[in-house]
């Protein structure tokens, strides 16, 4: 029976991770296929047996990392003994959270078990000096932008090219009117392009993070700029919808939801268990925290407002170690600014609530922003699933061999 340990540690990777596993599973040499290790409900869908909990790992910054150390510690002890001396895997996967993978693929690839890592880390953007480790810990890395192999081998490092699995799974045209029906709101515009005198029947998606720690210190600000939004379109019918990406961050958005209901009592906020995709589809503007869900939303070709706050200390640290002037997907993959980003002192209410408001206003910027991302689509749009099962399976048949 071929066994594949795996790790994803944040809902992002649990969303990569789980075409991987289907592909796999259509695969004849993979028909008994044992995967284990860390993942979340959508891996488990696909017969995933996650051992240990993938909230443990879903931390982001220096600082908020520390406070969740000691548990991380005891996974990673627990995780690496499981898989070298207790079930010992044929092929070891790691997805993306390259703090905690590199360190295990490092382990297992010294202890004789072949090492894949499924997304590079960011090296072009800050922290360029972990190749090296990475030349050490991975035997294969799978990158998921086209300019990344390019790095890897000028370093000696095997690498392919196997395109972003959200831009398979995500349809090149977007159907709002479908999307407010399954989420039973109003119905769509008439114009998707925003080509109209008023705001009436907009939606606006708001994207706080998934993790604890972003919903401490992005999601207070979003809500009071959601409240500025209302009050500058007062009469208009708007609608904020707000996906729970878990049910552990839901009673934190249900308090500042209720605040701001209390201040603006006509706003309409909709906390929606999940259904990422299907509310960025809905929507007319995206305020997003930055991350992958802002690739998402490029891809669905939705106009946004992309922020991000974290500890003053954490920003100084990243600050010092990054090389590029932005930090969301979509300006990062366009190498401009081709959306706004309003990070830690700049990300106020104000500042938030005008960036969405411009969006409103702006319908031939709209138009212009969709067929950029439409390119970008294009480019992104390879079977990655099915590449990467591919990568996980020649492996094995090499260690047959």
């Amino acid at each position: 029976m071929p066994k594949l340990a795996c790790v994803a540690g944040e809902p992002s990777g649990d969303l990569l991770a789980a075409p991987v596993l289907h592909a796999l599973n259509q695969i004849p040499e993979m028909a008994r296929l044992s995967a284990y290790g860390v993942g979340g409900p959508l891996m488990q869908a696909e017969g995933f047996d996650s051992r240990w909990p993938m909230e443990t790992l879903s931390v982001r910054g220096y600082v908020e990392a520390l406070t969740q150390l000691p548990a991380i510690l005891r996974l990673r002890k627990d995780l690496l003994n499981t898989f070298i001396h207790l079930d010992r895997p044929d092929v070891y996967l790691g997805i993306d959270a390259p703090d905690f993978n590199l360190g295990v693929e490092l382990k297992l690839r010294a202890a004789g078990i072949p090492t894949i890592h499924f997304v590079s880390p960011s090296i072009w953007a800050w922290r360029g000096g972990r190749i090296k480790k990475i030349k050490q810990a991975v035997d294969r890395m799978l990158c998921i932008f086209p300019f990344e192999t390019e790095i890897y081998a000028r370093a000696g490092i095997a690498a392919s090219y196997v395109g972003h699995p959200l831009a398979s799974t995500i349809p090149m045209e977007a159907d709002a009117k479908s999307a407010r029906d399954r989420l039973s709101l109003f119905p769509a515009i008439k114009n998707a392009d925003l080509q109209r005198a008023d705001f009436d029947g907009c939606v606006i998606a708001v994207l706080p993070g998934s993790r604890g720690s972003e919903i401490e210190f992005i999601a207070p600000v979003f809500f009071e700029a959601m409240g500025l939004i209302a009050s500058r379109l007062h009469g208009q019918s708007l609608q904020f919808v707000i996906p729970v990406a878990t049910p552990r961050l839901r009673p934190a958005l249900e308090n500042l939801a209720a605040r701001t209901r209390m201040q603006h009592p006509d706003i309409q906020i909709h906390l929606i268990d999940g259904n990422a995709d299907t509310i960025l589809e809905a929507a007319d503007v995206v305020l997003i925290a930055s991350g992958t869900a802002t690739l998402q939303a490029a891809l669905w070709k939705k106009p946004m407002v992309i922020s991000y706050k974290v500890p003053w200390l954490t920003a100084q640290i990243m600050k010092r170690q990054g090389y590029l002037p932005y930090v969301g997907l979509p300006n990062i993959l366009a190498g401009e600014f081709v959306v706004p980003e309003l990070l830690q002192d700049d990300a106020t209410p104000e500042n938030l609530a005008q960036a969405v408001l411009h969006w409103l206003g702006k319908p031939q910027e709209v138009v212009r922003l969709k067929e950029r991302f439409s390119v970008l689509h294009e480019t992104l749009r390879k079977p990655t699933g099915l590449l990467v099962a591919q990568a996980i399976t020649q492996t094995m048949s090499e260690l047959r061999r």
